[in-house]
């Protein structure tokens, strides 16, 4: 499959490979694809490596001296590479394997630009590092704007729970507090990330060491942290290497809500 794309500017780099990882993610779609075995439960499938491969092309083809860290193919490129580039050809996998458009791509530069593609709504959020904006074809792009009106907060229940037992995500959905103000939603995929920054979630809750440099979340923080949603750790600390976990909110409100459920718990 190949694409041509403009790729002036690395907001624009990142655009044009998170959707063309999102074509291919879409046209294989349905298909019968063998379970690639990762371990501990863990797979990839075709579709994965594939996207994966295409998203590299786009990249190689406009940044030939980035180095590239891929969810399959892991780190690619000169071992000196000032810049690098963080890729997840298909986060939601499992959801994928069964059938669910619950997906989505992720290509982000480290601490630069970043995008998001839902290769199912036509959607690709994206920022240039700086401001955060929403394509979708035969539309202008627009201004990401989160707000907190939807009350949805997206928790990530998936093992491991390196914050057990003073933390576990199942825990805040039982707290009523969390049951009179929000309602819980569980999409096992990053394009929650991008759904805070859109407006289509108040929140987003998941447990982990420092996500800021991971493949499947690098790109949805930038995005949040671009559209002025409020992105610190579990433990409310900013997020980075010695960080737990992620909290996005959509409002200052919504952060402090689920901080002190979270603490209370503790």
């Amino acid at each position: 499959m190949t694409h041509s794309y403009p790729c002036s500017d690395d907001a624009a780099v990142a655009t044009a490979g998170a959707r063309a990882g999102a074509d291919v993610v879409r046209t294989m779609y349905g298909q019968r694809l063998n379970r690639i075995d990762k371990g501990a439960g863990d797979f990839a499938t075709a579709a994965d490596v594939e996207a994966e491969k295409t998203i590299l092309g786009v990249i190689r083809a406009a940044r030939p001296d980035d180095a590239v860290l891929g969810e399959e193919g892991g780190r690619q490129g000169a071992a000196d590479a000032v810049r690098q580039w963080l890729v997840d050809p298909l986060c939601g996998t499992l959801n994928y394997a069964v059938g669910s458009m619950l997906v989505a791509v992720n290509v982000a530069l480290r601490d630069g630009a970043a995008a998001v593609a839902d290769p199912f709504s036509g959607e690709v959020f994206f920022t240039d590092g700086e401001t955060a904006w929403v394509r979708h074809d035969g539309a202008d792009d627009a201004l990401l704007t989160p707000t907190p009106a939807t009350r949805l907060v997206d928790v990530n229940l998936d093992p491991p729970f390196p914050s057990a037992p003073g933390f576990r995500a199942v825990d805040l959905l039982a707290h009523p507090e969390f049951v009179e103000r929000f309602r819980p939603r569980v999409v096992s995929t990053t394009l929650a990330l991008a759904w805070v920054a859109a407006g289509k979630r108040a929140a987003y809750v998941t447990d982990g060491g420092d996500l800021s440099r991971s493949v499947h979340f690098a790109a949805g923080i930038a995005l949040c942290r671009a559209a002025g949603c409020i992105v610190t750790g579990i433990d409310g600390a900013p997020i980075g290497e010695a960080g737990r976990g992620l909290v996005v909110a959509a409002d200052d409100e919504t952060h402090g809500l689920l901080m002190s459920m979270m603490r209370s718990r503790g």
